[in-house]
């Protein structure tokens, strides 16, 4: 083999003035005097030149170096010309690994969303992910070749995230992918350069991972690269074979690690070992299917997915002991270490994990607020939320107060979200423009929990105390039930994992059993709402070998002749579908919109001329990329594939679609203007009968800003303005001010739609041709939908229309009604409520002095209970006095009786309800004897549950029939408390 030697230590660039002056950062081969490790002159290994693939114009990453060149002078032109790029950044690393790829035939790729289009995953886990639908075979290739820095999100090991090296919940992962391209003999030359070349890593620090069955691959690695055989590990199908599923692509992997600490030597190696080795490339080799019978056949495209932890080699080249105290981190730990007025140096392990907690959570927490993921108690939300309250729990532990900076009211977490945004620029620009409404969201949230944090701690800490002092009584282990552990979550936010880590703390366990038994019911009774579209598209590989992409011909026209590609019924293909039957239509060409981007499908009509037979169309979606399903019903004959049919879209429905999606555009401009630029949308319906718009903002609006929303839009209505529709780069129509959707994903050529002066947006939907066909614009409601997510809806066009005749008619009712001008009726209405206070008053009033008498009709049953003191007791039904009145009868006689008194009542209200109600005195309160406490499981008797202030509580129930027994048990419970309390 041949070597290198570098004059330089990629410490330093330009004269050697290094990258990070007097700082923590340094080369890893070199000591922390600058001389280099083992002799004064590194050298590299290299491979033979004629394996070596060519860079940029020359060989476009793909062909072989055949001249035997001399090994010297190759690798000193390569070395040369990267010289300027081995600075040891993270955004250089970044940078280099997709200039490596592209100089390779690769296409670089943008990063998609932490919020993944496959449904079967909630976050964005790998850098693969977005490309999971080619790899399947379920979408065609855009590109043979690409490579990307995917933002990723994990919390299977958040446990681990601080205590170890190399865990984190948010993490960048450098990949590289070929479909169908090329495959394993470059996959793994290119790692192999790029680790040892363009990273500079020594040859002699790297190990391999292959699995026992590829020979292939071990014979490349060492037979055409030469890296000995002692330093090649042959792993099993746990650890170094790849699987989609039970069935499906999957192949072998290959792995690269670094070793720390060489000197060890080569026997009894456990690449495992994380106090020495560090896995940081993983390359996966797509080459079988797996049957259903387990076996595997070969695929007929073979392809390569691989990633390479971006904080890893950043640790590996910037030789900290970490990933927290790279550079794309530690500046987190450094913000948090001095609002916490803490030396990370100088801390123990239990500070510095705690740290490292809050500098990595951080990151994940404005990431995923910046996709859009706002804190709540599910899903996504959920995820968020729980990395936020376990930040902040952890920030309280660490001694930091209110901001941090003296402010004991306010918020810390927005100050580190800062410095997060500051890092940002290479990672995600559009996380900058979104600043504002990322730290407004911490700061709320943050507030919002600390209210209820202090209160949940001193719960929880009774718990445990209760927990360990009860195994101590017993000689049982100490645990925490899941009710405690749910009204926890439930009633102070305490995520379970953060109640959880404090009890595990502790040595307490948590019964998590009957803690999802809790959730289960909460998720029962405020299940949020989901609208989901399952296609019934079922064999999606072999559907897209036979059905070509749908050509849409809706923007221009609202009927075309086109052919029956297929039918479906029940998901399964069939030749022909008859009259009553419900079905799926797919088609060569149609006008018919499918459903996307907020907007819905077209309805209308298929005709069959020849045979007279007639499918409604109800529908339409997309599936498997761009085939568009028409679903609906025959109405007459019979439809058969092959068929030609005239398709013609309903064009009233498609007008009123139109008219609701410009308007959405020109509300989304209204709102910018109205409450800030950095509002931005979050959802959306474009429908027949409404719209409705999901958007970015932490309060209701005004009436007076809804005021100026209708009139602004109305305005452009008036406007009669000419929309503007074009297709061009997305580059170029970023650059111009074109608006993105989030979460959506686009090509390289987009369609933009222009209201000049007013709206620029990336859309593919449907839209009128002037402003004016608008007509009208109303706002029915505003309300909010998740935290800091609120939701507009409206109406525009012919439903604007129909909703002012019919609210129209419903004032001229109620004028007839109240028998007053339309300008009279909230004058008149307010009169009336008010003297329906008035009355309601007066017959509280009456009821109260009622139940008074009533009270002071049973003093005479008092019973005197005590030896020492004698406590006055009154145990009565009240037949049907509703709850008030029973209130104010309880109040009187406790009142009448004198400390020290109690008194417990019931009532049947009406055949369905029970009322209760305990009134203590001072003198019993002070025995211990609470009414909150006591008149609970009273109330269970009756079907009921109930609570309340220690002096008085009041409880309801369902059962009537169980009152008598209710009071009987009640007076049995109190006279044996109160005996108990005076003996």
């Amino acid at each position: 083999m041949a070597s290198l030697k570098l004059p330089f230590s990629p410490q330093t660039r330009h004269g050697g003035k290094p990258l990070f002056p007097g700082s923590r950062f340094r080369s890893p081969f070199t000591t922390g005097a600058g001389d280099y490790i083992g002799s004064s002159i590194r050298t590299l290994a290299l491979v033979d030149p004629c394996i070596l693939s060519c860079s940029s114009s020359r060989a476009k990453g793909s062909q072989l170096f055949t001249a035997r060149a001399s090994a010297q002078s190759l690798t000193e032109e390569l070395v040369d010309n990267k010289a300027l790029n081995l600075s040891t950044s993270g955004d250089s690393i970044r940078r280099r690994f997709l200039e490596f790829y592209a100089a390779r035939g690769h296409k670089i790729l943008p990063s998609s969303s932490l919020v993944p289009e496959d449904p079967t995953v909630l976050l964005t886990i790998a850098g693969m992910l977005q490309f999971k639908p080619i790899f399947l075979g379920k979408v065609l290739r855009e590109v043979p070749r690409a490579a990307t820095s995917q933002r990723c999100i994990r919390t299977n090991d958040i446990e681990n995230v601080g205590r170890t090296s190399r865990h984190q919940t948010f993490f960048e992962m450098l990949g590289n992918f070929s479909f169908g391209d090329y495959f394993k003999q470059d996959a793994i030359k290119w790692a192999w350069e790029l680790a040892t070349v363009e990273y500079g890593l020594p040859a002699e620090n790297l190990w391999i991972s292959v699995y026992d069955d590829d020979d292939e691959t071990f014979s490349i690695w060492h037979d055409e690269l030469g890296i000995p055989a002692n330093r090649i590990k042959k792993l099993g199908e746990e650890d170094n074979f790849w699987t989609s599923g039970a069935t499906g692509p999957c192949g072998p992997c290959s792995e690269i690690y670094y070793d720390f600490h060489p000197e060890r030597g080569h026997s009894d190696v456990d690449l495992g070992d994380d106090t020495r080795f560090i896995e940081f490339y993983n390359l996966v080799f797509m080459q079988y299917n797996r049957k259903d019978d387990g076996s595997l056949e070969p695929l007929k495209q073979k392809n390569i997915d691989t990633g390479l932890g971006l904080e890893r080699m950043a640790r590996i080249l910037q030789q900290v002991p970490n990933n927290y105290e790279t550079d794309l981190i530690f500046p987190i730990i450094e913000k948090a270490s001095n609002l916490a007025n803490v030396s990370y140096t100088l801390a123990d392990e239990s500070t510095k994990a705690n740290l490292k907690i809050i500098g990595d959570h951080m990151r994940a927490i404005v990431y995923l607020i910046s996709d859009g993921v706002f804190p709540s108690n599910i899903g996504r939300g959920y995820v968020v939320r729980r990395l936020i309250r376990r930040a902040v729990r952890t920030g309280r532990l660490l001694g930091i107060k209110g901001d941090g900076m003296g402010n004991l009211e306010g918020a810390f977490l927005p100050k580190l979200a800062e410095e997060v945004i500051k890092l940002s620029t290479s990672i995600d620009p559009d996380v900058k423009a979104r600043a504002q409404r990322i730290l407004e969201e911490l700061k709320m949230e943050e507030l919002r929990f600390v209210s209820t944090l202090e209160r949940g701690e001193k719960l929880l800490e009774q718990k445990l105390t209760d927990a360990l002092s009860s195994a101590q009584r017993n000689g049982t282990p100490p645990s925490i039930s899941g009710k405690d552990a749910f009204l926890l979550y439930d009633t102070f936010g305490f995520p379970v994992e953060i109640t959880k880590e404090v009890a595990d703390e502790r040595g307490v366990s948590i019964d998590m059993d009957s803690f999802d038994v809790e959730m289960e019911n909460q998720r029962r009774q405020s299940q949020a709402a989901h609208n989901t579209v399952k296609l019934s598209v079922e064999d999606g590989a072999q559907l897209t070998e036979n059905i070509p992409d749908t050509e849409f011909l809706g923007y221009t026209t609202l009927s075309t002749k086109a052919v029956v590609e297929g039918l479906l019924v029940n998901g399964k293909p069939v030749e022909q579908v008859f009259e009553g039957y419900e079905v799926e239509v797919l088609l060569d060409r149609t006008p018919f919109y499918a459903e996307s981007g907020g907007q819905i499908g077209d309805h209308g009509f298929l005709y069959v001329s020849d045979s007279g037979a007639v499918v409604e169309i109800k529908d339409v979606q997309k599936s498997l990329g761009n085939i568009f399903v028409h679903k609906g019903t025959v109405a007459k004959g019979a439809i058969d594939v092959g068929r030609q049919v005239e398709a013609e879209v309903d064009a009233n429905l498609r007008q009123r679609a139109k008219v609701h999606h410009t308007a959405t555009h020109l509300l989304q401009a209204a709102l910018k203007k109205v409450i800030g630029q950095e509002t931005s949308q979050a959802g959306s319906l474009v429908a027949f009968d409404r719209l409705r718009f999901d958007y970015n903002f932490n309060r209701p609006l005004r009436e007076n800003e809804l005021m100026e929303i209708e009139r602004l839009i109305n305005q452009w209505i008036g406007d009669a303005t000419l929309l503007e529709t074009k297709v061009m780069a997305l580059t170029d129509a970023k650059k111009a001010g074109a608006i993105a959707m989030f979460g959506e994903k686009y090509g390289e050529q987009v369609r933009v739609v222009e209201v000049p002066g007013v709206s620029m947006e990336l859309c593919g939907g449907t839209h009128v041709g002037s402003t004016s066909e608008i007509r009208g614009f109303k706002i029915i409601s505003e309300q909010g939908v998740a935290s800091g997510i609120r939701r507009i809806e409206a109406v525009a066009g012919e439903a604007f229309i129909e909703y002012v005749i019919s609210r129209d008619n419903y004032m001229k009712q109620l004028c007839t009604t109240l028998k007053v001008n339309a300008e009279d009726v909230t004058t008149r209405v307010n009169n009336l409520l008010k003297d329906l206070r008035e009355a309601r008053n007066e017959v509280s009033a009456a009821r109260a002095k009622a139940a008074i008498y009533k009270a002071s009709s049973i003093i005479n049953k008092a019973i005197d209970v005590g030896s020492s003191s004698k406590i006055r007791v009154v145990i009565e039904s009240m037949d049907d006095m509703d709850g008030d009145a029973l209130k104010s009868a309880a109040e009187y006689l406790v009142d009448i009786l004198q400390d020290p008194a109690a008194v417990v009542l019931g009532s049947c209200p009406d055949e369905k309800r029970v009322s209760l109600v305990a009134a203590f005195s001072p003198g019993v309160v002070n025995l211990g004897i609470q009414a909150g406490k006591f008149i609970g499981p009273i109330a269970k008797l009756c079907g009921g549950r109930g609570g309340g202030r220690p002096n008085f509580a009041q409880a309801g129930g369902s059962e009537p029939d169980n009152l008598a027994v209710a009071l009987d048990k009640a007076r049995d419970e109190l006279v044996s408390l109160l005996s108990e309390k005076t003996s």
